[in-house]
């Protein structure tokens, strides 16, 4: 297991085929094969059924079990591995991040190659020549961070580009929102190293046509020399044909690039270029091990306009006339869009200045390579939509945040899409079609009469600048009705398209959704071009089949293979929780739809053990996959409660939440996770730590009561060793500290320093365990800011602890009844106008999350939730602050927020008041902090612990700040022992203490 700093290294899935069961039919051939690769190869080689539940589905509407996977280490590996899987007449699928939409990255019995693990270096960067070389699994924002540096960046830029590697855009010819400046990715690709078939290497480039470099490449009965040959031969055979059938269009990533990988150059020669071909092939031609692109400088500075439609057509008229001015980029989003979005946790924020009656929008984007004044050429369309009144309003953006917050809308529209209530949904399969915009009006309303003629609607968003609109029909794939409907409406649709000139794929390629209509876009003779080509590259036909082009005795069949199809049937377990809202705990696991959101390193909050150890089954949608087929069959019905499922699947979930916020389709894996293992429990037992834990409140008010003795004890020679093999608490891990002191024993022994008739609020401090009974600094400083604004504050009388340890180690049963005890005794000072305020972030969440999922509709639990704050946030809500006399000492802070708070939008306010405190405030855009609660103490756990950890580590020391501080009880554990210097930071309200002025 690949791991940042090389913090952890067990041995991950390389396990054999014994899992899948002697009556697998493919067991000794499959068993035979993962042996011969992992001889030959060095990379991870994984064959069991857990790795082909992983990688049987992308981002499509397709799923597909493979034989297995192999992660190469480097072009050794992926030729030793290509030739292996040949020898033994095994397909071989090349991979990214697996964020495809069209299916291009799942195949049945295939061997994948996942490159996204370990060839992910940027091998040479030239700011002169404006060139970078790259291998294939490089994510796209991590080669245009390194680019920014030297003022340029790559073209292309999929809205996916926070977890898509460059080698699968390249796979793909991907492009994104500016190609209407820039084009697509061939644009971009002039050389590649390209592992074909027999596992021999090749290298292309520009070759002038009869040249003595020709001949040389050209000749002999090498793959690569019959390569060269036949596509020149399709080229000049097929010409009158080429010009014909190929839309001439921005974008058109269908089928094999013929009409580009033949040209004449500069100097007048006529060239080929089997880059060109190799670029949208969807590694059906060669596996891409290394690519050199071409570079743009980078805008910069940038500008925004939305124009605001009450009709879509109308809209849609509007794309030609804003293609009349120098913009680089004219985007749709529908109303559909904007009513998703404004339910969603995370981007609804984002929709508060788009107007309710919007029906469509158009956003034009202004670089200053373009354009010297923003405001003067935002005039000018200003002028052409609104003076005439096609729009209705506008929105204009010129900061980079402002601008930012309405991309992070447009990006969000797929995955948001795919998180409709129900079974019906707006799925990809002819959803990029492209035709010329001044024909996209024409075109759309046409598109709605097919839909109405099959009884249906869709969403309408996308890259309208570049006539390519992603129309996504809602259906139900689970029904077979459904399904024959979405291969009518493609018949239709691709008609349409093609009276328009098109192409059925802009931008999403052709895999197994669109590789069926190939033939009716080009015609017999380029077909039979793409099956010769095919036939030159890759003899037997092993290299990703069945996209781009088929066998005519195996045809492909867009209806085949579907994830959710006729036959698909899930099991609704019984839970503790209540799962109304996300329609039921099958519906949460399916709404994963594989865009991989959870595979992004650099910004928000999931997946914190993916970021660490790169693995599939450590993303959100790994887990999600394993539950998938735990709930639908294709795992046996108690894999789900097995030891393995628990200690590979769940157990590495810290419960962070992140994935509830930035998962665009919400799907909240603590939630789910905790449902298993508490289902765990109640079949199989717990273990004496997890009781530990669970029962933390109890154990630290004993070592509290014993202090220092229990302080003293765990130091004693051969203490941790003990501790260590039988509890399992690693022995280097720092043991918090207990006190006798305890905060309740402090606010005992103290009177309120503002009278409740004097009070502006009344609240009660709830003593959460380690506030409590190991570091109550935090709740003191609480409670003399909380005095200082006004506050009359009392410490919460009969109350238990929140429930949020035994709610994290799955024991449901007991987290409930601390949430009906706590409940009980907060309701009525509830409604008598008290306020409960938290120190531990994670305890507040409990409250405001967790508690009405226990008692759903209640209304007690929903008025002690609603009443319930962490302490910043109370502060910020009320705006208490603004009746403090602060004065602040001259600091600077790195704020590193709580998960549990940024899953809930609640993370913002300790910044607000720490600023307006008179600090310098640096919020990190950090994910977890790798403790997690229990989590970091765990033996088998620990070095994860510290590799998330690291991430963390690395971020602070590029904050701005002075000091960190956090909120979080496990944080400041995880950032204190960091190393022997560091010491556990403070919590943003001690902050707020020393900026009291007096």
């Amino acid at each position: 297991m690949a791991v940042e700093d090389d913090y952890y290294d067990p041995d991950g899935l390389e396990t054999s085929v014994d899992s899948l069961g002697h009556d697998h039919p493919d067991v000794e051939e499959y068993a035979a094969l993962a042996s011969d690769l992992r001889d030959r190869v060095d990379g991870e080689v994984m064959f069991d059924e857990y790795a082909q539940i992983l990688y049987a589905t992308d981002g499509s509407i397709y799923q597909a079990r493979p034989a297995g996977a192999v992660c190469p280490r480097d072009v050794e590996d992926v030729k030793a591995a290509v030739e292996v899987a040949t020898d033994h007449g095994v397909p071989i699928l090349p991979r990214g991040t697996g964020s495809s939409l069209g299916g291009q990255t799942v195949g049945p019995g295939c061997v994948v190659l996942d490159l996204s693990r370990h060839m992910d270096d940027i091998i040479d960067i030239s700011p002169g020549e404006k060139r970078a070389t790259i291998q294939p699994g490089v994510v796209q924002d991590h080669l245009d961070d390194e680019l920014a540096d030297h003022g340029l960046k790559f073209a292309p830029d999929p809205a996916s580009s926070n977890r898509a590697t460059v080698g699968g855009g390249i796979g793909n010819n991907s492009t994104g929102a500016h190609s209407v400046r820039y084009g697509i990715t061939d644009a971009y690709t002039e050389r590649l190293k390209v592992v074909l078939a027999d596992g021999s290497l090749m290298e292309t480039r520009e070759i002038v046509l009869d040249s003595e470099e020709w001949e040389e490449v050209s000749s002999g009965d090498s793959l690569e020399a019959e390569l060269y040959r036949t596509v020149r031969n399709a080229v000049e055979e097929n010409e009158e044909e080429i010009e014909e059938r190929y839309p001439n269009l921005k974008r058109n990533v269908s089928g094999y690039n013929l009409d580009r990988v033949v040209y004449e150059n500069e100097d007048g020669e006529e060239c080929i270029n089997l880059s060109k071909l190799l670029v949208g092939s969807e590694g059906t031609l060669g596996v891409v091990v290394e690519a050199e692109l071409e570079l743009v400088t980078k805008p910069a500075e940038t500008a925004l306009a939305l124009y605001f439609f009450d009709d879509l057509i109308e809209a849609m008229k509007a794309v030609p006339q804003a293609l009349e001015y120098d913009v680089s980029a004219v985007e749709l989003m529908d109303e559909e869009m904007f009513d998703l979005a404004r339910d969603s946790t995370e981007f609804a924020q984002y929709t508060e200045p788009i107007p309710e009656n919007a029906a469509a929008a158009l956003m034009l984007e202004y670089d200053s390579e373009l354009h010297d004044d923003f405001e003067e050429a935002i005039a000018a369309t200003d002028e052409r939509f609104l003076a005439n009144g096609a729009a209705f309003d506008s929105l204009e953006a010129y900061t980079q945040e402002d601008q930012d917050d309405i991309w992070k809308l447009r990006k969000a529209a797929i995955p948001l899409l795919m998180g409709m209530e129900g079974d019906p949904k707006p799925y990809p399969f002819i959803e990029d079609a492209t035709v010329p915009p001044e024909e996209l009006a024409e075109y759309v309303q046409s598109f709605r009469d097919i839909l109405h003629e099959h009884g249906t609607s869709a969403a309408y968003f996308a890259h309208a600048g570049a006539g390519t609109l992603h129309i996504r029909p809602i259906l139900n794939l689970k029904e077979d009705e459904g399904i024959q409907k979405m291969h009518s409406i493609t018949e239709d649709v691709t008609d349409l398209v093609l009276e328009h000139h098109g192409s059925f794929s802009g931008e999403h390629g052709d895999g197994l959704a669109r590789t069926e209509f190939n033939p009716k876009m080009y015609g017999e003779d380029i077909w039979q071009a793409f099956k010769d080509i095919k036939t030159a590259a890759d003899p037997d036909w092993h290299m990703n089949p069945g996209k781009v082009v088929y066998r005519e005795d195996d045809p492909t069949d867009m209806r085949e293979h579907l994830r959710y199809g006729a036959a698909y049937q899930s099991v609704e377990p019984q839970t503790e929780q209540d799962f109304t809202d996300e329609g039921g705990f099958s519906h949460l696991v399916e709404l994963c739809n594989g865009c991989g959101t959870c595979r992004q390193t650099d910004t928000d909050t999931m997946c914190p053990t993916y970021r660490a150890s790169k693995e599939e089954i450590q993303a959100t949608r790994g887990r999600a996959n394993m539950l998938r087929a735990a709930i639908s069959g294709e795992l046996d019905e108690e894999e789900m409660y097995s030891d393995r499922f628990k200690e590979e699947v769940l157990d590495l979930c810290v419960g962070c939440k992140g994935c509830k916020s930035d998962c665009p389709t919400g799907v909240d894996m603590a939630k789910l996770k905790t449902e298993v293992k508490h289902e765990y429990h109640q079949k199989k037992g717990a273990s004496l730590r997890e009781k530990v834990f669970a029962n933390i409140d109890t154990v630290s008010k004993l070592g509290s009561a014993l202090a220092p003795l229990s302080n003293w004890g765990k130091d004693l020679p051969g203490a941790r060793a003990v501790m260590e093999s039988v509890l399992g608490i690693h022995r280097d891990r720092e043991l918090p500290t207990f006190r006798r002191d305890t905060l309740e024993k402090w606010m005992a022994n103290r009177s309120p320093q503002v009278s409740e008739a004097e009070a502006e609020r009344k609240v009660l401090l709830f003593p959460d365990t380690y506030t409590n009974y190991n570091y109550p600094e935090p709740g003191k400083a609480a409670v003399r800011v909380l005095e200082e604004a006004g506050v009359h504050v009392r410490l919460a009388e009969n109350v238990t602890d929140s429930g949020r340890a035994a709610y994290s180690k799955g024991f449901l049963d007991a987290a409930k009844e601390s949430a009906r005890e706590n409940v009980d005794a907060l309701a009525h000072p509830v409604r008598n106008g008290w306020d409960v305020v938290f120190i531990e972030p994670s305890d507040a969440v409990m409250f405001q999350d967790e508690y009405r999922d226990f008692f759903p509709g209640e209304e007690r639990t929903e008025d002690v939730a609603a009443s319930a704050f962490g302490v910043c946030e109370y502060i910020d809500t009320f705006r208490l602050d603004e009746n403090v006399d602060w004065a602040a000492p001259p600091e600077s802070l790195s704020y590193h927020g709580h998960c549990n708070q940024k899953a809930t939008n609640k993370d913002h306010h300790a910044v607000g008041v720490l600023r307006r405190a008179g600090y310098a405030v640096d919020p990190i855009d950090s994910g977890c902090c790798g403790m997690a609660g229990s989590f970091g103490y765990e033996e088998e756990h620990y070095e994860m612990s510290k590799a998330i950890g690291q991430i963390l580590f690395r971020q602070v020391d590029q904050s701005d700040g002075e000091q960190v501080v956090a909120p979080g009880a496990s944080c400041r554990s995880q950032l204190g022992d960091r190393d022997e210097a560091s010491e556990n930071p403070p919590h943003p309200v001690e902050r707020l203490e020393a900026a009291l002025a007096q």
